[in-house]
């Protein structure tokens, strides 16, 4: 037995350590559904981890610090960004996993990669690229695509199924396969409810005696006690079950202060002001871009000869804009440049 221990890699005691310590619910990286392409296995890092590594690489990833999350190109060091929010959704979903039992790798690569395929400009954007291309246009199935097939030039980075699944499935309407998925689906909602508040405040947009007293009464006063309410709520109600579950009296006041958030935040006409401005900004991209196809990374338009459409080629190139360089593009395109000659 010492001879076969010493032989194994730490990759092989890593999952060996998976299915003596967590939980029966959890999914082991030995039991993962694998990748597209196979790949010789790595001598210490397990599937999963390496997932996570991969994303924390890629530049979809790097882009999220530049993009919005809420406030359109605020002016503040301390506003969230699509970035910060990935984090505090990642940092939310390992606390409840490790309480779980379930596996941390899987939940932190999935949470890492749930938003790379937001637009600029937030969620208006995402509504702007919908509204042109005929395919649609939704920023999780974007996420997926970023991770299948716009990375590393058009090679992806060839993601296991699971964390693939947890990316896709993250959003209200669907539910991911893997207990770790339902985890970052939930850890999603509590991370941006939270922290936009948050924000909100800081912006003067609103101010905490609006939030109803009801909610407050139930999850809490401040952020820090509505965080360790809602964490805990789900650790207590899911220990022990095949499932990622809350009470009802917890779940029904997060989405009531959810539903609060849209008409208070989301839809607010002073937060919401410049989205229009950037509506404008992506329209007359998208048109321009579309025909002007030459101006798009042939790393994008070299996708046209395996079938894509010109409409997704050009949604795959502004989605992956930071709000500064669509910004930067528009002026470049639209706006008279001052004209510039040496000597006198």
């Amino acid at each position: 037995m010492g001879g076969e221990a010493a032989e194994m890699t730490i990759r092989e005691k890593i999952e060996k350590m998976e299915q003596d310590t967590l939980s029966p619910y959890a999914m082991l990286s030995i039991h993962s559904r694998g990748r597209e392409q196979e790949e010789q296995p790595c001598d210490v890092r397990p599937v999963f981890q390496r997932d996570r590594d991969r994303i924390l690489h890629c530049k979809a990833f790097r882009r999220l610090k530049n993009k919005t999350q809420v406030f359109l190109t605020p002016k503040g060091d301390h506003y969230r960004t699509r970035l910060s929010h990935t984090l505090e959704v990642s940092q939310n979903a390992r606390t409840i996993a490790k309480a779980l039992r379930l596996n941390e790798d899987l939940v932190e690569a999935i949470a890492l990669g749930h938003d790379l395929g937001h637009t600029p400009f937030g969620h208006a954007g995402e509504h702007v690229l919908n509204s042109l291309c005929k395919e649609g246009f939704r920023h999780n199935e974007q996420s997926v695509r970023i991770v299948e097939k716009l990375e590393k030039n058009g090679e992806g980075l060839n993601l296991t199924w699971e964390v693939r699944d947890g990316i896709l499935n993250h959003q209200t309407r669907t539910m991911p396969h893997t207990l770790e998925g339902r985890i970052v689906r939930l850890s999603d909602k509590i991370a941006y409810i939270n922290h936009d508040i948050d924000d909100a405040i800081r912006a003067q947009i609103m101010v905490k005696e609006d939030i109803p007293k009801e909610l407050l009464k139930t999850l809490g006063d401040t952020t820090r006690e509505r965080l360790n309410t809602l964490i805990h709520n789900i650790i207590t109600n899911s220990m022990g079950r095949n499932d990622i579950v809350m009470s009802e009296e917890v779940e029904e006041a997060m989405h009531d202060l959810r539903r609060f958030m849209f008409e208070h935040v989301y839809k607010n006409p002073v937060a919401k002001g410049e989205e229009e401005k950037a509506r404008g900004l992506l329209k007359q991209l998208y048109y321009y871009y579309m025909e002007h196809m030459e101006l798009i990374p042939k790393k994008y338009t070299n996708m046209l000869y395996n079938g894509e459409s010109r409409e997704r080629v050009v949604c795959d190139y502004i989605s992956g804009m930071t709000d500064q360089y669509a910004i930067t593009k528009f002026e470049e395109f639209f706006l008279p440049q001052a004209w510039q000659v040496d000597g006198y």
